[in-house]
């Protein structure tokens, strides 16, 4: 019965040390751009996939006609005597120094008319816009951006929230990116995009471990997506981190626990 009571602790500080080993996220799960068959060889991947933005109705259009006869270019801009719009870079500006795609899929510009831009790329609208302008001026370029491309990151990330875009296009991991990365708990396996598409709702699932991702049409966002991250389900019953610190604690206690018995 002695050498019962003098194991037990011993017996107990095992099996704790085995559920802490076994309780801690493995690295595996983690990582991002697995190699599933093994191999660590670079590869290159086809980005023919990713397609550019087609705009809709309820886009808001940056145009600006740049030239040397500025009068001549007011006519056509929403702020008649300047080459730059000092709005700053608030949402409110951005919004005031824009053209809004109408449910028809124009625009109405001073001047011009309307101009059909509905499932074009941004290039194909200034394409479009510039043929317009030719017919009043001959020495004038027309820049076209996209000002209302916003994205929202949730769950398991550092800083969820809502982000503007302010480039042709943006990588999935760029915005993961922006949102701090992925927290240890999220699961890479189960992301979601959540995308309006034609008066519907679809929702994507992602699997970011796998490198093919990079090669998805998927792979690019677009304006208005909802990026979702859900936790392992392990989360609330396994580490973050290795316990250092519990282990020493418990080696010590242990150790005290087998000296007062002895």
């Amino acid at each position: 019965m002695s050498n019962y009571k003098a194991n037990l602790p011993l017996a107990a500080f095992a099996g704790l040390l085995l559920v802490l080993l076994t309780s801690c996220i493995p690295q595996k799960r983690i990582m991002y751009l697995q190699d599933r068959d093994g191999g660590d060889t670079a590869r290159v991947f086809d980005q023919a996939a990713s397609r550019d933005y087609r705009l809709q109705p309820g886009d808001n259009l940056y145009i600006r006609v740049i030239g040397l006869d500025e009068s001549a270019n007011g006519m056509f801009n929403l702020a008649p005597g300047s080459s730059a719009v000092n709005y700053g870079n608030s949402e409110a500006g951005l919004y005031l120094s824009s053209y809004t795609v109408d449910p028809a899929g124009n625009i109405r510009m001073p001047v011009l008319g309307s101009i059909n831009v509905k499932d074009k790329s941004t290039e194909e609208a200034e394409s479009a816009v510039q043929q317009a302008l030719d017919m009043y001026l001959k020495s004038s370029t027309v820049v076209i951006k996209l000002v209302s491309f916003y994205y929202t990151v949730l769950g398991e990330v550092r800083r969820p929230g809502r982000y503007p875009v302010y480039q042709p296009r943006l990588s999935l991991f760029e915005a993961i990116g922006e949102a701090g990365d992925l927290t240890t708990f999220g699961n890479r396996n189960k992301v979601r995009i959540i995308r309006g598409n034609s008066g519907r709702t679809e929702v994507l699932n992602v699997d970011l471990t796998r490198k093919d991702i990079l090669s998805s049409p998927d792979f690019y966002l677009k304006p208005d997506d909802i990026i979702y991250v859900e936790p392992l389900r392990a989360k609330g019953l396994v580490f973050e981190a290795f316990p250092y610190t519990l282990i020493f604690s418990t080696i010590t206690t242990t150790l005290l626990i087998l000296n007062f018995l002895k």
